[in-house]
């Protein structure tokens, strides 16, 4: 299928996609489903990606990695996508969790994790969710208090965090006291695993995925002076230069999805026959698959919007772009996979043709890492200016 986003590509990016491509297409849907039942993570496709530089195709050259930015990334997250085995940690550990230590990490933090991240020898999580809080930056719980020898102690739980059970570090947002303000602010904290204190839970999830998820629980947990990373005035700042490339590693997830669903779709309407001709000849089938394709091609080119204007340097653009290229990308998804299980008919809820289980998964985007609703509260403010209600 051709797309009109690659237009907008360089010559490496096509190169790059035209790679990943290739690679997603010798593990496939099965590989991946396979793997999530036996309850096991894609560890195959992970180390062959670190191998051929796509898992840190975005952290620095020299620290391992391939120099690029999340225009890159994103493609690796949707081409993998797109041949049904997409890597959910991409957009945790080096899309979040890379760039927000590429940025304003020390440099002993740089050296500790970047090449790691770089080759996929280590993972990192990110917890930001709480029970009551959401994702509301403002109203979390998790504290960190500081000690007269500069160490931290971090208090608090958060929910739904993926792969905490692969991953070598958590990085934690806590709200630490401003003396001046008497205010609590958010700041970043790099957790490892086996931390006294730092509990896990996993969460019993109907959706069937190799990335579990965790309650966390962080019970008096001291941390030395150099968890924290960047600075401590600079949290919400450090925090949200870690949520875009989230928002557009999420669009690059759905885009995948959807992108997958349409093929298998679009591949059986062409084959199907019923009476003379093959369904797909059908307006009622061809038109909505159409429009699947075309909302799918927008949300890219916004999703590649956001990822230039980040890579850029200008957060405020790419914050607008991010929300919208996240939401975009998650209705598109949604329609994708809903019309291409319409278009098979049962044969869209039987195993063999790996749709079913969409169902589910493209809810998640619409949902995570912050939903639908949100984004058009912050569009409706930022963008428009209208007065908020809350």
């Amino acid at each position: 299928m051709s797309t009109v986003g690659t237009v907008l590509e360089t010559e490496e990016h096509r190169a790059l996609r035209a790679a990943v491509a290739a690679l997603g297409g010798r593990f496939g849907r099965e590989y991946l489903t396979r793997v999530t039942a036996a309850g096991g993570h894609p560890e195959e496709l992970w180390a062959e990606a670190a191998k051929l530089g796509y898992l840190g195709v975005n952290l620095p050259e020299e620290y391992g990695g391939g120099g690029g930015g999340i225009a890159e990334l994103s493609i690796v997250l949707e081409e993998l996508g797109a041949a049904g085995s997409p890597l959910l940690m991409m957009v945790v550990s080096p899309a979040i969790c890379g760039t927000v230590i590429a940025r304003f990490g020390t440099e002993e933090q740089k050296r500790a994790w970047l090449p790691g991240l770089a080759d996929g020898s280590r993972t990192m999580a990110f917890g930001i969710t709480e029970p009551d809080a959401g994702s509301n930056s403002h109203r979390i719980t998790t504290t960190a208090r500081r000690e007269d020898d500069g160490s931290w102690v971090l208090t608090g739980r958060k929910v739904f965090v993926s792969g905490v059970d692969i991953a070598d570090a958590t990085l934690i947002v806590g709200r630490t006291s401003d003396a001046r303000t008497g205010k609590l602010k958010p700041c970043l904290f790099i957790v490892d695993r086996e931390t006294p204190g730092f509990g896990r839970r996993q969460i019993d999830m109907e959706l069937h995925a190799a990335e579990k998820q965790f309650e966390l629980t962080l019970d008096e947990v001291r941390l030395p002076a150099g968890a924290l990373v960047g600075d401590e005035d600079a949290g919400l700042l450090q925090l949200f230069a870690g949520l875009n490339p989230e928002r557009v590693m999420t669009a690059a997830f759905a885009i995948g999805m959807g992108r997958y669903a349409l093929r298998r779709a679009v591949a059986y309407a062409r084959e199907r026959t019923v009476w003379r001709d093959p369904i797909g000849a059908h307006q009622a089938i061809a038109h909505p698959l159409a429009q699947v394709h075309i909302e799918l091609e927008l949300a890219r080119l916004m999703m590649q919007k956001a990822a230039r204007l980040y890579d850029a340097g200008d957060d405020a653009g790419a914050g607008e772009a991010a929300n919208m290229a996240k939401y975009a990308a998650a209705e598109a998804c949604v329609r994708a996979v809903d019309q291409s299980v319409h278009t098979l008919g049962g044969n869209g809820l039987t195993r063999e043709f790996g749709l079913a289980s969409l169902v589910t998964a493209s809810r998640v985007a619409r949902i995570a890492p912050v939903s639908r609703e949100m984004i058009l509260n912050y569009v409706s403010h930022q963008s428009l200016g209208l007065p908020k209600s809350y």
